[in-house]
């Protein structure tokens, strides 16, 4: 059962007892472009008591330098390094784990974040932006060529998803021998500031279903994140916290890595979802409305 936190001595044991506060970003610090009430105070407080502050987020649309421009544009402080997003993870587990050769490539379903990423980490890569791909042209074979250099296609979230795009990864997956299937993440969803959108796990879902087989899959709640965040960050589980608003991807994240877990309600999960009559599975460990509730402290 959860904790629910109300009283500023409830807040002021959870500062005392953590030293690393991982925070996912989209419906916990802010809601699209508008900040949650509250959550740049909240995170001073955090550095002003020597804090360790990570941001770990799915989205892989934007690259951690590019992502940074967003805090500064909310007003959020935050240094590149402390940035863990899915498309940086997706990079480093390519460059580190499959340890492409120099002459290998990987196929893209994504952004210029995605492509940056890659880029950073010395990974060849077609597809992506290229305009060649973002046609609405009926896609035929008879003109496509394959390359074989190919040895992984990996897919995040892509806002000019098509046709095109699906079959020449498909063509990658089963024609190339041991074409690695990768997704940044497998969120169903994300909140933009007017409401819910198809994430980057509902544009992989066609290739799955075309397949018949799962991704490998890199961002929350998958534990290659947690890896690659410990790589750089060197954090200790018993004395860290994530915060986040998703049960299925942040809480869960929290919990396959055995560090506590925090839900705040101003995202996806609702008050309903945790304890009505068809409550989530996924038990966080302690719950509070909003990350803003931790000013109580101070008063």
């Amino acid at each position: 059962m959860s904790s629910r936190l109300s009283t500023p001595s409830d807040y002021a044991q959870l500062l005392d007892k953590y030293d690393t506060w991982m925070f996912d970003c989209d419906g916990v610090l802010w809601q699209g472009d508008k900040l949650i009430d509250g959550a740049v105070e909240v995170l001073q407080l955090l550095r002003e008591r020597n804090k360790k502050i990570l941001f770990v987020t799915n989205n892989a649309t934007k690259s951690r330098k590019s992502y940074k421009t967003k805090f500064d544009h909310l007003g959020v402080e935050a240094h590149v390094d402390e940035i863990f997003g899915s498309a940086y993870a997706t990079a480093v587990y390519i460059s580190s784990v499959l340890k492409l050769p120099k002459e290998k490539k990987v196929y893209v379903i994504g952004m210029a974040g995605l492509e940056e990423e890659l880029s950073n980490e010395g990974i060849a890569y077609i597809g992506g932006t290229d305009p060649v791909d973002k046609t609405l042209e009926p896609f035929s074979l008879e003109n496509f060529e394959l390359d074989t250099n190919v040895v992984a296609v990996v897919c995040g979230l892509d806002t000019t998803i098509n046709y095109t795009k699906l079959s020449k990864a498909f063509q990658y997956l089963t024609r190339n021998p041991g074409c690695q299937f990768i997704v940044t993440n497998e969120d169903s969803t994300y909140p933009s500031a007017h409401g819910l959108l198809p994430g980057a796990g509902a544009i992989s879902a066609p290739l799955r279903y075309a397949l018949g087989k799962d991704p490998i899959s890199i961002g929350k709640p998958a534990k290659t994140m947690l890896d690659c965040i410990q790589a750089k960050a060197h954090y200790d589980p018993t004395r860290t916290i994530m915060v986040g608003d998703r049960l299925n991807t942040d809480i869960l994240f929290g919990q396959a890595g055995g560090i506590s877990t925090l839900l705040v309600l101003t995202g996806i999960t609702s008050e309903e979802d945790i304890t009505g009559p068809n409550a989530s599975a996924i038990v966080p460990d302690f719950v509070t409305s909003s990350i803003g509730d931790f000013r109580s402290t101070e008063k």
